[in-house]
C-alpha cells in the first residue's frame, strides 16, 4: 500500500463527524442538495429554542416531522464501522460528532471516546424538572406536544437547538482532544457550524495535520493537508486503513 505521508508516525487521531456521514444509512444530512433544509426550510423555525419553547403550534409540528431525524432505524455504514475498526487496532481514537443518531457508538466505538457535541436524539429531557426518558417512549405515546408525565413541563429531545449553547465542558473537552491530537480528519461537514467547526483550527494550531472528506468545499480547505472528495463510504474505509498500515510499520 502507497500510504500517504499524512499517514505516518500516528497514534493520536481526533475525528470531527458531521451529517455526511450517517447518508449512508439513509438519515438525510442538512445543507446538501437533497438536504433537510434544502428540501424543507420551514424546518429550521422548527428547530429554533426559542420559537419552541415560545409555541406550542412549533412544537406539535417539530413532533411531527422529529422521524426525518430520528435515525431509530438506521444502521451504522462502512465510515462508521472502520473508524470503529481503528480504534480496536490500537490508535488512541476519539470521535468528536455533531451527529445526534448515536451511530458511532453503534458501530462499536467506545462510549466514553464519542462526544456528542450537539447532543442525542435517543433521549428526552424535561426543561423544567431535568427528568430524562428515551424519546422512542415519548413518541410511542402518540401525543402532538407531549409534556412530562413527572411534572407537566415541556419536554425537548436532548438535542441543540438553533439558539441554544453548547455544553461549555464538553466543548473544553473536544478542544483538548485535538489539541493533543497528531491527526484531525473532518469528515462529512459543511464545517459552517461553529463553534464545533472550528476545532479545525484548533488542531492545526496545536500541530495536528487536517485531512477534510467531504462532497463540498469547505471554510477550513486551505488549512487541510489534504482534502479528499471522494464518497465518504470509500474514503473513509481507505483512510483509515491506511492510518492503520501506518501504525503497523511504527509499531
Amino acid at each position: 500500500m502507497d500510504l500517504p505521508d499524512w499517514s505516518r508516525g500516528v497514534s493520536r487521531v481526533a475525528v470531527l463527524t458531521g451529517a455526511g456521514i450517517s447518508t449512508d444509512s439513509g438519515i438525510p444530512d442538512y445543507r446538501g442538495a437533497d438536504g433537510v433544509w434544502t428540501k424543507n426550510p420551514e424546518l429550521l423555525g422548527l428547530f429554533n429554542r426559542k420559537a419552541f419553547f415560545a409555541d406550542a403550534d412549533v412544537r406539535r409540528r417539530f413532533w411531527a416531522a422529529l422521524s426525518v431525524l430520528d435515525g431509530r432505524d438506521a444502521e451504522p455504514n462502512a465510515a462508521h464501522l472502520a473508524l470503529a475498526e481503528l480504534e480496536a487496532a490500537g490508535l488512541a481514537v476519539r470521535i468528536l460528532t455533531q451527529n445526534v443518531d448515536g451511530l458511532h457508538q453503534r458501530a462499536g466505538s467506545t462510549q466514553r471516546k464519542v462526544l456528542e457535541l450537539h447532543g442525542s436524539m435517543a433521549t428526552t429531557h424535561c426543561t423544567r424538572c431535568g427528568s430524562e426518558t428515551l424519546t422512542a417512549e415519548v413518541l410511542s405515546r402518540g401525543e402532538d406536544d407531549p409534556a412530562c408525565t413527572a411534572c407537566g413541563g415541556i419536554l425537548q429531545p436532548s438535542i441543540v437547538l438553533f439558539g441554544q449553547f453548547l455544553d461549555q465542558d464538553l466543548l473544553g473537552k473536544a478542544a483538548n482532544i485535538a489539541r493533543a491530537a497528531q491527526l484531525f480528519i473532518a469528515i462529512g461537514s459543511s464545517l459552517l457550524v461553529e463553534p464545533a467547526a472550528g476545532l479545525c483550527r484548533v488542531a492545526v494550531e496545536a500541530g495536528a495535520r487536517l485531512v477534510i472528506v467531504n462532497r463540498d468545499s469547505t471554510p477550513y480547505d486551505d488549512l487541510a493537508t489534504e482534502v479528499i472528495r471522494e464518497p465518504i463510504g470509500v474514503a473513509v474505509p481507505a483512510l483509515c486503513a491506511a492510518i492503520a498500515a501506518s501504525h503497523r510499520v511504527l509499531d
